[in-house]
Parts: structure tokens; C-alpha cells; sequence
């Protein structure tokens, strides 16, 4: 069998010679990246329940009215039979990894965690039966995409903004099947509206109208449930 050669390895480079060796890693680097293309463009098969991913702040405390509230709806999605996924640290992620494992005593469902690691780590919170560990920002935000139907977002700071607009984005450009964005309270509304005064509103747009169709924007957990409940019955129907 011809094998094709590597544009890599005509000949030696010394390390000597410094144009040659960075020519050398330049082309290295592309030719890793294509791979990590082709992998990209994989998809997992039809899991066996459907996968809610709840983003949140970390630095909500469990006496809080919020932290209940997202106890609670990750609850009500576990009795739904659907497994909970979050970044598997403190907070508003413990909240709903907690309420995932409280509806779930006889261990039918998963209560994921998706860490990332940094110099002040965050324990994973004590409630992750699952947990995955990244280096990278990317490829842990192109997990979470992976293997999640649905994504609820909850009040939270740049992290979490960081990742709301990550997936807006990549259903906007299509490179995510349509599946429910779903942004609770008052500020993600705010930033929606914020989005059509200077995006749309302006002197010359800076995005299509229906992009900013593309999150649904609630006031409670109650809503984000009632969307789930359709979304899941669709799923089950494909």
C-alpha cells in the first residue's frame, strides 16, 4: 500500500536552523488541527435519557431563594427521568447536582460534573456522581455541547455569560441542532434586549432579528420546566 508522504519529513531539520524548525511546528500544528476537525464532527449516538445542562453561579450560597429554586428544578427534571449536568462545583451547580441525587434514590438517572482545572481549584461538589476533568476551556465547553439536549441558563457572572453565549452562538451559525437555550430572570432578559438596541436597533445591524429569537427568556423554573417537558417528548419521538 503507498502510504502519502508527510510534507512533514522530505528531509531532517535541524534545530539549528530555526526558520526551518519553525516552518516545521507551524505545519505540525495545522496538520493536528485538521485531526481535531475531523473529530469534532462526530456526534455520539441517541443516549438513553435525555441530558439537561444547568449553568449557574458559583458563589450562590445554599440559604439563598435561588439555590432552592434550582434544587428544586433539577429536581422536577430528574423525576422527568433526565439526567442533570453542570460544571460540578459550588453553588448554583451543587444546587442542581443535589437535587438531581435527592430525586434520584434508586440511581436511574446521572448527576454530571464537567471540571475544568485552574490554579484555585474548586472542588467537585459532593453530589457528582459523574465527573469529566479538562485543561482547556474549549474542549470543555465542546463537551458540554456534546452531550446535552437542552440547556438552562440561570443567573450567574462572566463564566456563566461565557457559556450562554457560547451556545447562542453556535445555534445561530447552526453548528448545534436546534435545542432549547433557555435564560432565567431578569438578566438575561436585560442582555437580549441590550442585544437588539445595539445589534439590531442601530445604524447598521449588527445581526439578523431572528437570532435574538433564538434563547427563550423566562422568570421562572416553572417555564424552563414546561419547555423541557415538549422538548423531551419530541426527542423520545425520533
Amino acid at each position: 500500500m503507498n502510504r502519502k508522504k508527510s510534507p512533514l519529513s522530505p528531509h531532517l531539520v535541524s534545530f539549528n536552523d530555526p526558520e526551518g524548525t519553525l516552518k516545521v511546528v507551524k505545519q505540525a500544528v495545522l496538520e493536528l488541527w485538521e485531526v481535531i476537525n475531523a473529530l469534532t464532527s462526530l456526534r455520539p449516538p441517541k443516549r438513553e435519557r435525555f441530558r439537561v445542562t444547568i449553568f449557574g453561579s458559583a458563589r450562590i450560597q445554599s440559604d439563598s431563594a435561588i439555590y432552592q429554586d434550582v434544587k428544586w428544578l433539577a429536581t422536577q427534571l430528574t423525576q422527568m427521568q433526565c439526567d442533570i449536568v453542570t460544571g460540578g462545583g459550588p453553588g448554583l451547580m451543587t444546587a442542581a447536582n443535589e437535587g438531581s441525587v435527592a430525586a434520584d434514590p434508586q440511581d436511574i438517572t446521572r448527576s454530571i460534573g464537567i471540571r475544568i482545572d485552574l490554579e484555585a481549584e474548586q472542588e467537585t461538589n459532593p453530589f457528582v456522581e459523574e465527573v469529566f476533568r479538562h485543561r482547556t476551556f474549549f474542549s470543555r465547553l465542546h463537551q458540554f455541547v456534546l452531550i446535552s439536549n437542552a440547556f438552562i441558563i440561570m443567573p450567574g457572572g462572566i463564566g456563566t455569560t461565557l457559556e450562554a453565549l457560547m451556545v447562542w452562538q453556535l445555534l445561530q451559525v447552526r453548528h448545534l441542532d436546534p435545542i432549547p437555550l433557555i435564560m432565567v430572570g431578569p438578566m438575561w432578559r436585560d442582555l437580549v434586549n441590550w442585544a437588539n438596541q445595539y445589534m439590531i436597533q442601530g445604524k447598521t445591524p449588527l445581526a439578523d432579528p431572528s437570532d435574538l429569537n433564538i434563547p427563550h427568556c423566562v422568570d421562572t423554573v416553572i417555564e424552563a420546566i414546561e419547555i423541557i417537558e415538549k422538548t423531551k417528548q419530541q426527542w423520545l419521538t425520533q
